[in-house]
């Protein structure tokens, strides 16, 4: 059974960067793998994305900012975040698109 550790998240202030960390336990391949966000009194949405062949995609408003990626060695996927914005506050969650797995999520708060 995969478990989903996410950290990195924080305190930053507009503009700054954060690297958020998700390391899959339970499994040696890393498949569809996502990143998704929650802030409060909205709806968990999908933030950016990694495919099993590599290829990515990210919701509109983060393109150019976030980047997704992953090193299979080390059954981790991450996001780069930069340009950090006080909307981009939220729990960012990871979660394994095959197995319908979710991390505990991890804190981001950008203030203005």
């Amino acid at each position: 059974q995969v478990e989903l550790v996410e950290s990195g998240g924080g305190l930053v202030q507009a503009g700054g960067s954060l690297r958020l960390s998700c390391e899959a336990s339970g499994s040696t391949f890393i498949n569809t793998m996502g990143w998704y966000r929650q802030a409060p009194g909205n709806q968990r949405e999908l933030v950016a994305r990694i495919y099993s062949g590599g290829s990515t995609s990210y919701a509109d408003s983060v393109k150019g900012r976030f980047t997704i990626s992953r090193d299979n060695a080390k059954n981790t996927v991450y996001l780069q975040m930069n340009s950090l914005k006080p909307e981009d506050t939220a729990v960012y969650y990871c979660k394994h698109e095959v197995f319908g797995r979710w991390g505990q999520g991890t804190q981001v708060t950008v203030s203005s």
